[in-house]
């Protein structure tokens, strides 16, 4: 009997662990990452457009 509490509690944590893990990496994979443009990147057109 109590092995088998025992071993339903374990299954149950281990099953929770993996449900939270793929919730976080599919939340990682949906994030929509973004990069700033170097400062100079806005010189150099800013200049290509004058002359």
């Amino acid at each position: 009997m109590t092995f088998t509490i025992v071993m339903l509690l374990s299954i149950a944590i281990i099953l929770g662990v993996a449900i939270a893990f793929g919730a976080a990496i599919s939340k990682g994979y949906a994030y929509k990452h973004t990069v700033d443009p170097h400062p100079d990147e806005g010189k150099k057109q800013s200049l290509n457009e004058k002359s």
